[in-house]
């Protein structure tokens, strides 16, 4: 059984005074860092979820602060109560069993190794469930708070409740599973019609696949694969292929182009014709071919459809031109008139006011942080074929699996795909007309004729 411990981090040293504290989380820092199981089953903030992290033992601590010759954190260890959600925020209350104070370390691989913590995760302000034993940490910190060993020693002793916490299971709505197209179909026909909503499809070969932009994947321990280095991956392949670039208007027709090529973007593809989703669900090669695939469905409410020169649309893509502490600094908690007079909305306004000479300096704080539908230009054959769109994720924004305000989510369970294959391949939708270029024109021509000769 694995065991989970709540590390919570601020930059303002301020906010650790007193030993009851009362802090507040941005949701947009909920569970970074959390192992992507734990985050998923937590991010509903659903009663269960948050009785299970009332129940964990929790560090309170600051960010780390660097001097010449050392290192140092405030460090907190006790337990939260009377935790409470909003639309913008996450409110609790901490009690102190153990303040550590101010914690000298030699460098920051001390205070990384103390808590098993990646680098980037100790200048954070964020909320993580971190696997491992709470215990195992006060054990590490012991031999830089000798003073504290009494109090470390009684904590150890304690038979704490959070051993036999289980976070609660994975909700995903499934409305019923497809071994052919028509009972494909006929899941989507039962569904009942929504006014003002437009319908997407996104198709996973593995059910198990996460519903998250490739810049937004992390590691199994919560860690970010991507998301630090975002603005050096758009300005290093705009470096390397500049021409390829030249014709594109915005920002977000350079990011559709950086996802074409395979850059980790804050774009996630999706389809507006359900067979084309359809196929990627059964399409696949390795363990995946062998895994039940799944068609997501999104039934998206209609203002949160945009194009791709919306301003909104605008504001979010050039999120990708911020370095990661400039996008640190972004507070979405602001009223628009405190938010637009910071230093870093700034910067983005220049940004945004550099492909759009006319708009105005109002960002909305909102709007920022928001899951947008964009249809795109279709200037690539890869986006006419699969009647491409995307979901344009913003700042910190993440997508449960029920689904947000104004986007409905369902699935449908695909199994005996390769028989769907057959099917879909008589109605001319095969790997030739979805990835429309002459190396997978190849591939499909190929495998067809090898298997008409092994029939």
């Amino acid at each position: 059984m694995t065991e989970n411990f709540n590390y919570i981090s601020f930059g303002n040293w301020e906010y650790l005074d007193g030993e009851d504290v009362d802090i507040s989380m941005s949701r947009g820092r909920m569970f970074e860092y959390t192992p992507t199981d734990i985050e998923k089953r937590l991010e509903d903030f659903g009663s269960s979820s948050i009785e299970f992290i009332e129940k964990l033992p929790t560090f309170l601590c600051s960010e780390i602060a660097r001097s010449t010759n050392s290192c140092s954190m405030l460090i907190k260890y006790g337990w939260i109560k009377s935790t409470q959600v909003d639309k913008r925020e996450v409110s609790t209350q901490f009690h102190t069993l153990i303040d550590f104070g101010e914690v000298q370390f030699a460098d920051v691989e001390q205070a990384r190794k103390v808590f098993s913590a990646d680098g980037f995760q100790l200048y954070r302000t964020h909320w993580a469930v971190r696997e491992g034993d709470a215990r195992e940490v006060l054990t590490k910190l012991l031999p830089f708070c000798p003073t504290q060993q009494e109090a470390i020693e009684q904590a150890l002793a304690q038979d704490a409740e959070a051993i036999g916490a289980e976070p609660p299971p994975r909700t995903k709505k499934i409305i019923g599973s497809a071994e052919s197209v028509e009972a494909f179909l006929a899941h989507l026909y039962a569904l009942p019609a929504i006014a003002s909503t437009e319908n997407f499809f996104r198709g996973h070969e593995d059910a198990g696949f996460e519903l998250t932009p490739s810049l937004l994947r992390k590691w199994p321990d919560g860690a970010w694969q991507y998301m630090p280095h975002e603005d050096r991956l758009c300005k290093e392949l705009l470096i390397s292929h500049y021409d390829e670039f030249q014709g594109d208007q915005y920002c977000f027709d350079r990011l559709v182009r950086m996802q074409h090529y395979g850059l980790p973007t804050r774009l996630l593809d999706i389809s507006s014709n359900p067979l084309v989703a359809l196929f990627f669900a059964c399409y696949g090669n390795g363990q995946a071919r062998d895994a039940d695939g799944e068609v997501i469905i999104f039934r998206i409410r209609s203002e949160k459809v945009k194009y791709y020169d919306s301003d909104t649309v605008s504001c979010l893509a050039n999120l990708s031109n911020l370095t990661y502490a400039q996008k640190g600094n972004l507070d979405l908690t602001l009223e628009t008139s405190a938010f637009n007079a910071s230093d870093v909305a700034q910067k983005l306004l220049h940004h945004v006011r550099s492909e759009k000479g006319y708009f105005e300096g109002r960002i909305l704080p909102d709007h920022l942080g928001s899951i947008i539908c964009v249809k795109a230009k279709r200037t690539n054959t890869r986006i006419k074929s699969q009647s491409g769109a995307f979901l344009l994720f913003g700042h910190e924004a993440t997508l449960p699996e029920v689904g947000e305000e104004g986007i409905e989510i369902a699935r449908v369970t695909v199994t005996n795909k390769q028989h769907i294959l057959s099917q879909l391949d008589r109605i001319n939708i095969n790997a030739t007309t979805v990835y429309p270029s002459i190396d997978q024109t190849t591939i499909h021509l190929r495998n067809r004729y090898l298997e008409a000769h092994s029939s």
